[in-house]
């Protein structure tokens, strides 16, 4: 009968290891399975932060297109009130230029 025991044992503590390698399978499958996730997760966060990325870079790429264009506007006005200016200035010192005459020529001298 001992010899009977003896091949039941080394089933029963080969099972157990086999049990025990199943458990640990199934403990490092779980693990990846969290992992997975977790990695899933972190693919999703970083997918939404590239997308707000290219958003913020378009408005910025249109804000820029807009100050660009206000920029041009800006220097056009300026331009515009500089003739204006020199035109005033022109017209300034031709009628200066007239009045000296007008006051330097002979007061009986009439053209």
């Amino acid at each position: 009968m001992f010899n009977d025991a003896i091949p039941s044992e080394s089933k029963r503590v080969k099972a157990e290891r086999v049990r025990e390698a199943a458990e640990t399978t199934r403990e490092e499958a779980e693990e990846l399975r969290v992992l997975a996730e977790k990695t899933r997760v972190l693919h999703e966060d970083l997918r939404a932060q590239l997308d707000s990325v290219r958003e913020e870079r378009e408005a910025l790429r249109h804000a820029a297109e807009e100050a660009r264009h206000a920029t041009i506007a800006a220097v056009a006005a300026t331009a515009d009130a500089l003739a204006s200016n020199l035109a005033q200035m022109q017209f300034l010192e031709d009628a200066r230029k007239t009045v000296r005459h007008v006051k330097s020529s002979d007061p009986g001298d009439v053209r």
